[in-house]
């Protein structure tokens, strides 16, 4: 299997690590215990993660203030893909924050808690709770684009979009991934996948693993003892095998978790197993 994928200019490992369950209960709040959850980062970097995906509303700001303390100096080669679109109220709550001067907050407060001079990469996360809601982006995504312009940023992508989304974001500015619901249950964005492949689009999946509902099918627990490895892994594995544009940001606050989702990578899944997957 490819081991490595297209992140705009960079090549990064196909399995990154995405942080957003550093946070506490419901992403929100600090940690139990902000030791592990630094010392889950560093063990990632350890073992070659190069994609590394966060927001300021991951808390809010507790997140990225914890990547900053454990990883400053960042390595040279780490991309840190960060997104906006979003606030988190007093109740934990995600109203949606897209006006211009929102926009331009939450870039200047993630470039503050992260400690850089210019964000890797920007996803402009647009609302819908049960899937995208079809919707212009030309205002909030124009205004990343001068972000981009200024230096501040230096690739984008967008998240949470449809094909027609996508497509006008690309007549504001090049747009380098899509984070979009995939997983091998919820597949319903398979036309997207194909597109951004052809594009050469980094297709990242959200809830590569379910999210909030973990994955449950006998299939998956089938091809897992095949292979001694574990549903998880195997769900993970599916999706490495589902189009080479596609690169996962699988969450923990476990380093054995982690250590575990890096596997999925060696898992090399047979048409027998294939076909059983055909959920």
């Amino acid at each position: 299997m490819q081991k490595n994928g297209k992140l705009g200019a960079a090549e990064v490992g196909r399995i990154g690590y995405g942080a957003m369950q550093l946070a506490g209960p419901h992403v929100f709040g600090p940690p139990e215990d902000r030791d592990a959850a630094v010392a889950v980062l560093r063990r990632a970097i350890e073992l070659g993660v190069r994609h590394l995906d966060t927001s300021d509303y991951y808390g809010p700001y507790v997140v990225n203030e914890i990547i900053a303390e454990a990883l400053r100096p960042y390595p040279d080669d780490l991309v840190l893909v960060t997104k906006v679109g979003a606030r988190r109220d007093a109740e934990g709550g995600w109203p949606e924050a897209l006006e211009p001067d929102d926009l331009r907050l939450a870039v200047r407060e993630n470039l503050d808690r992260l400690g850089v001079d210019s964000l890797d990469v920007v996803n402009l996360r647009m609302p819908g709770l049960t899937g995208p809601v079809e919707r212009s982006l030309a205002e909030p995504f124009g205004v990343l684009a001068e972000l981009r312009e200024q230096g501040l940023i230096k690739e984008l992508g967008v998240s949470n979009v449809t094909a027609a989304q996508l497509a006008e974001a690309r007549s504001i500015a090049p747009v380098v991934c899509v984070q979009n619901l995939f997983n091998v249950v919820d597949h319903g964005d398979d036309a997207l996948v194909d597109e951004t492949a052809e594009l050469d689009i980094a297709y990242v999946p959200f809830f590569p693993l379910g999210g909030f509902t973990p994955l449950q099918a006998e299939a998956l627990n089938r091809v897992a003892g095949r292979h001694g490895a574990t549903d998880r892994q195997v769900a993970l594995a599916w999706l490495l095998h589902r189009s080479p544009n596609i690169l996962l940001i699988p969450g923990t606050s476990s380093i054995a978790h982690l250590e575990s989702n890096l596997a999925a990578g060696d898992i090399e899944l047979t048409d027998e197993d294939l076909a059983d997957l055909t959920l």
